[in-house]
């Protein structure tokens, strides 16, 4: 029988309301919380390999060149929208949001001193004379290059365990250690390792031949395609150890349950057994720029709209619509092509020209280019830390800032 408290405070009856709601929501999870947002929405933007996979090969069916096929302008029309969206997203929280600017004073190291300090070193590299670093351009190029191909593969496998993070939470998991365990293992093997071990095999890490082939013993060969960075053409490769590869992806978990790591595990099989690395390329970059970008827009829909300075005050109207933050990220990502590009990938492989014209061809051929590439790398690797500021949610001032994405299906955004 329950027994009521009539001098029990009303304020404090609500309070207890909401926390046995909470209990009880926790404990008996409903079937929405099994989502981030819906199923539709996480299929768009979050488990789109899912359906990109066929799409793919059915668009690349026929195709001996895929760089002149459908696939191609597929990536195109994907590309434009959520490749440098994506790098910006978690720049956007940091910077652009009221939710998360108790951050910039309480944790100022993560998203203010440790930028800054990687936009210092990144320009300081490309643009200090040879007389103060005895080093050519071209191979301080290089080196940074294959600092950033370590971290993306590290922040590539890093956002598979946020995911599988998110949807273990979503099904009441939360707490659970040895799910998280396996999760881990999971994300930073089979989205990590394997995917390198992948694109060694194929000859196709950025730069492979100044230092992966030497550890390997491998002849030079391949072509350089590194998630769309720094294409180049590098006749042969040895087929028996690609095919050894091959075999070897097949202990992949192709058989999981859950769908991001059945998403994960089908984007790894393509790293091994698809015949034209750019299908992986698609594949795995579109996943990732999605992702980044439709959680990012969740954060900042459902979290604070205390005033701030006028300029946020300006953006309020943006961040009160998560549909409203993706579009101007996809703006943010088309006007920024052009100059990221520069440092991205090599000339035949360009799409800002088929916007930009001439305009972007200048870029690429002018006195700028060390500071566009420049630029380039220090938005990369702050990139990096900052998707991992913002979305560290082991810290309560984070879960409290991104609580419109951690509530989003359960209790309302």
């Amino acid at each position: 029988m329950r027994h009521k408290h009539p001098d029990f405070p009303a304020p404090f009856r609500a309070q207890a309301q909401v926390a046995a709601r909470s209990t009880r929501a926790e404990a008996l999870p409903s079937a929405a919380t099994h989502w981030i947002k819906s199923p539709a929405w996480d299929l768009v933007w979050i488990l789109n390999a899912l359906w990109l996979a066929p799409l793919v090969l059915l668009l690349a069916r026929g195709h001996d060149d895929l760089r002149a096929s459908p696939v191609d302008m597929l990536f195109f029309l994907l590309v434009v929208p959520l490749w440098f969206g994506h790098r910006v997203s978690s720049a956007w929280l940091a910077y652009a949001t009221p939710a998360y600017r108790p951050l910039l004073a309480t944790q100022r190291l993560r998203f203010v001193v440790v930028p800054l300090a990687i936009a210092v070193a990144c320009f300081a590299v490309l643009l200090a004379p040879e007389s103060m670093l005895p080093m050519p351009l071209d191979e301080r190029v290089v080196w940074l290059a294959v600092l950033n191909y370590l971290c993306v593969s590290y922040h590539f496998a890093a956002q598979h365990f946020g995911l599988l993070s998110l949807y273990r939470a979503r099904a009441g998991r939360a707490s659970d250690a040895t799910a998280r365990r396996l999760d881990r293992c999971f994300a930073l093997v089979v989205g990590g390792g394997f995917v390198v071990l992948a694109e060694a095999l194929a000859g196709s890490i950025a730069f492979q031949e100044r230092w992966i082939d030497p550890l390997l013993g491998a002849s030079r060969g391949g072509c350089v395609c590194a998630r769309g960075r720094r294409w180049r053409h590098r006749p042969g490769r040895d087929p028996d150890r690609a095919d050894a590869g091959r075999r070897t992806a097949l202990a992949a978990p192709v058989a999981a349950a859950r769908g991001p790591v059945l998403g994960v595990s089908a984007m790894v099989l393509f790293a091994f057994l698809a015949r034209d690395p750019f299908l992986f390329v698609v594949l795995w970059s579109v996943q990732h720029w999605s992702v980044a970008m439709g959680l990012a827009s969740l954060a900042a829909s459902g979290g604070d709209r205390a005033p701030g300075a006028h300029w946020q005050r300006l953006l309020a109207p943006i961040n009160r619509r998560a549909w409203s933050v993706l579009l101007v990220l996809a703006l943010i990502s088309t006007l920024l092509l052009p100059v990221m590009e520069v440092e991205a990938v090599a000339d035949e492989y360009v799409y800002a020209d088929r916007i930009f014209g001439d305009a972007a061809w200048w870029l690429r051929s002018s006195p700028f280019v060390p500071a566009l590439l420049a630029l380039g790398f220090a938005s990369g690797f702050i990139h990096y830390v900052l998707d991992r500021a913002a979305f560290r949610f082991s810290s309560p001032e984070v879960r409290q800032a991104a609580r419109g994405l951690l509530w989003q299906g359960r209790f309302g955004p």
